[in-house]
C-alpha cells in the first residue's frame, strides 16, 4: 500500500511537470497517480470516480492537440504555425518558461512567415493564433494535473 501511495504522488508530480514540459504526458500520468491511489485498499476512492476521471483525461489530451490547430485556423493560420511554436517551445525550454512562452510565440510566427507569402502581419496574426492555442491546451493540462495531484494527496491523507 505504502508503495502505491508514493508510485502515485511521483505521478502527480511528473504529471504537472509533463502539463508544461512537451514530450511527457501530464494528465495520462496522473491519471495513473490516482490508478495508484484506487488500487491500494482502503483509500476510499469510487470506481465512478477513477472513471470520470479517466474520460476527463481522455477530453483533455485530445483539446490539447485539437484547441492550437483550431486557434491556428481562427487567426488564418497555417499548420506551419503550429509547428514552429512546438519548436520554438522546444528551443525555449533551456531558457526558463519566459524563454518557453518566446519561443512558441516567435516559432509560431517565424514558421508561418516562412511557409507562406502572406506577409509580416498575417504571420503575425497567425503566430498569435498558434500561441494561445497552446496556451489554453497548457492550461488545461495544467489544471487537471493540478486537481488530479489534489485528490491524489486528499485519497492518500484520509
Amino acid at each position: 500500500m505504502t508503495v502505491l501511495y508514493i508510485l502515485a504522488v511521483i505521478a502527480a508530480i511528473i504529471g504537472i511537470i509533463g502539463s508544461i514540459v512537451p514530450g511527457i504526458p501530464g494528465p495520462p500520468i496522473s491519471w495513473l497517480g490516482l490508478l495508484f491511489v484506487f488500487l491500494a485498499k482502503g483509500s476510499g476512492m469510487s470506481l465512478t470516480f477513477l472513471l470520470v476521471w479517466l474520460a476527463i483525461t481522455i477530453i483533455v489530451t485530445v483539446l490539447d492537440y485539437v484547441v492550437p490547430m483550431w486557434t491556428t485556423r481562427w487567426t488564418g493560420g497555417h499548420k506551419a504555425a503550429s509547428t514552429g511554436a512546438l519548436i520554438g517551445l522546444f528551443a525555449g525550454i533551456f531558457f526558463t518558461p519566459i524563454g518557453m512562452i518566446t519561443g512558441a510565440l516567435l516559432g509560431a510566427f517565424l514558421g508561418e512567415l516562412m511557409v507562406t507569402n502572406k506577409g509580416v502581419w498575417a504571420a503575425f496574426k497567425a503566430g498569435i493564433g498558434a500561441f494561445l492555442g497552446f496556451m489554453c491546451g497548457t492550461g488545461l493540462k495544467l489544471i487537471s494535473s493540478g486537481v488530479m495531484a489534489y485528490y491524489i494527496v486528499s485519497f492518500i491523507v484520509r
